[in-house]
Formats: C-alpha cells, structure tokens, sequence
C-alpha cells in the first residue's frame, strides 16, 4: 500500500468558504505524498497522526499557503504513520 488520502466529510461556510475533513495513511516504505483536499485554493491545514503508539515526529506540510494552483497538499511523515487532517478553503 502506498500514501492515500480520502476526504471524509466537508461542509459550506459563509458564502464560498469550505472546511474538509479527512484521513491519510502510508506503510512503512512511505514517508508522506499528497492530500487531495477537493478544494481549490486551500488556506489552512492541520494535520494530526493517529494510531497507538507514539509517533517520532509530527507531520509536515511541503507547502506555501495559501495554496492557489490546486487543492493538493504535499506532506511529510515518518514510515508507516497514518493521521486525519482538516482543510479550510474555497
């Protein structure tokens, strides 16, 4: 299994405005790849890993946002750690 993300719920804002929820997981040759959050310009991300041991570092993201060019988020983590993220855009 390779890094896959999945959008697990999302809901309208005030006017144009998105927040998507999803989860993201890699195996142990994997050390992160990209979300695709469905959104088109994406102002905030948050990222946490989930699972039940202790995870060595915290997820990263390889980006600059507010991210314009498309609704994928490029991020970095240890091998074999899975987590959930929200995204807040248009």
């Amino acid at each position: 299994m390779a890094f896959d993300s999945a959008i697990t719920f999302e809901m309208t804002l005030e006017g144009n405005r998105k927040v998507v929820y999803g989860t993201f997981t890699n195996d142990t040759s994997d050390t992160g790849g990209d979300i695709d959050t469905g959104l088109s310009r994406v102002d905030a991300i948050t990222l946490t890993h989930t699972g039940t041991g202790v995870i060595a570092s915290a997820p990263v993201i390889n980006e600059t946002l507010p991210l314009t060019s498309s609704g994928l988020v490029t991020i970095v983590t240890v091998a074999n750690a899975d987590g959930v993220w929200m995204a807040i855009g248009q």
